[in-house]
């Protein structure tokens, strides 16, 4: 029995992998889904998802007078770690400043200038976390 869930545990990635195409109708209109009505004319698009896959760390050099328990979340509003991290700050009374990287240049340059390559970042004083976790965070903020 074991066996059999460990076999299905490992196929579910390829069970859940989807194609997304893109492909013009007979009007000029555009459309994108995983059912084309004719593959040949669709382009197979591939799909990037800029989110934070696992949790690191770094040390970093604070914004001068930052405070040290300062809580800062670099996020997009379709990231589900984004939203976690939120509802974890806010259920805990932890007070932090949330910078959405899509809407606004200012923290898209300011983002861009402390190396972001996905989201969430969380700066919390000295300390950069990339991604998030409960656990991480803790470790953290101390």
């Amino acid at each position: 029995m074991t066996r059999l869930i460990l076999a299905l545990i490992a196929t579910l990635p390829l069970i859940c992998s989807a194609e997304i195409y893109k492909w013009t109708d007979e009007n000029g209109r555009v459309h994108f889904g995983d059912k084309p009505k004719d593959k040949e004319k669709a382009e197979l698009l591939s799909i990037k998802v800029n989110s934070y896959e696992s949790v690191s760390y770094e040390a970093i050099t604070p914004v001068q007078g930052a405070e040290s328990k300062r809580v800062v979340m670099y996020s997009a509003v379709w990231c589900g770690y984004c939203r976690q991290a939120r509802q974890y700050f806010q259920q805990n009374g932890i007070s932090f400043v949330e910078y959405d990287i899509e809407k606004d240049q200012r923290a898209r340059k300011a983002y861009d200038s402390i190396g972001g390559n996905g989201v969430p970042v969380i700066l919390v004083g000295d300390k950069r976390m990339n991604g998030f976790s409960i656990a991480g965070f803790q470790g953290i903020y101390q």
